[in-house]
């Protein structure tokens, strides 16, 4: 027999073998038994992780809204944002633990695995110094109550309402709808508006040929009034006098101090009820004025 028809033979003879072994396994119960054991596994722990996670977040917002409704005067603010906080943890550490008992459940050295990953992860430390930086920075904000969700902040050049804030990333929501995400690591400078109460500044415009004494009784007369008309106002509004003088008019100023960022909202009533209380008093708001001067003219020689 030649070399070339007996390498034919050991090649069908391979294939054939293989071919037994692959029909074997195909047909093996014990093998279609392990794998659908593994597949209902992985269904279930996945449909258990999210069941206890949308669990857990349920009882951390109820157990918030408890605190806050409680005869202890709990801060709101730093009650949103750290159930914010705790929701998110419990998620990572659910889903974390969800993984592995997956890999568990396709008899992966788990252990090893885990030890693996620690070593990756202090190596990924060093180079990843941002991540770590963005990290640490966003547990003193929440830690410090810098500032906390629902607050009305200026973050570098982005002014608006926090949305959410991360151990990442802070996200502020400005008035006109942009989103800004900040990396924590990179704030740096925060303006916060929502901590302490705010001041309604309203500047009037009198006419120089008005009585300043007039102006003033009345304005006090109607300051008066403003607590009753708007709950936002804490204190009784104060008239501060002439602020500026102007080559067409004097400038009278008169403040209000205010709920954390309703001083937008009460400064706008103030000018309109101000406005129509003066007219209602005859007092003459300044109008520009127009003087023509004509040069005479040179009499004929």
């Amino acid at each position: 027999m030649s070399t070339k028809q007996e390498d034919l033979q050991t090649v069908t003879a391979d294939i054939g073998k293989m071919t037994q072994q692959t029909k074997e396994m195909l047909l093996d119960q014990s093998m279609w038994f392990s794998v659908g054991l593994v597949a209902v596994k992985v269904v279930l722990i996945t449909i258990a992780a999210g069941i206890i996670v949308k669990l857990l977040k349920a009882i951390i917002r109820k157990s918030f809204s408890v605190r806050i409704k409680g005869p202890l005067k709990y801060n709101e603010r730093r009650q949103q944002t750290l159930s914010k906080l705790l929701e998110n943890v419990v998620a990572y550490v659910i889903y974390f633990m969800a993984i592995v008992a997956i890999l568990s459940a396709f008899e992966i050295n788990v252990t090893g695995l885990i030890a693996g990953a620690g070593v990756l992860g202090l190596a990924i430390g060093f180079g990843a110094q941002n991540l770590v930086r963005d990290i640490i920075t966003g547990f003193f904000i929440i830690f410090e109550d810098q500032f906390s969700v629902g607050d009305f902040v200026r973050i570098g050049a982005a002014e608006g309402t926090v949305e959410e804030i991360g151990l990442r990333t802070t996200k502020v929501k400005a008035y006109t709808g942009e989103l800004f995400i900040f990396p924590n690591g990179n704030i740096t400078d925060v303006v916060n508006f929502s901590i302490n109460n705010s001041i309604a500044v309203v500047d009037v415009n009198v006419a120089y040929n008005a009585d300043i004494n007039k102006v003033e009784a009345l304005i006090q007369e109607f300051l008066g009034t403003l607590q009753d008309k708007y709950e936002q106002i804490i204190k009784p509004p104060e008239f501060l006098g002439v602020q500026s003088l102007t080559p067409t008019e004097m400038v009278v100023r008169v403040v209000a101090e205010t709920l954390p960022m309703q001083h937008f909202a009460v400064a706008r009533g103030m000018r309109r009820d101000l406005k129509e209380f003066l007219d209602e008093n005859d007092v003459e708001v300044p109008l520009p004025h127009m003087v023509m001067m004509q040069r005479p003219t040179e009499k004929a020689k």
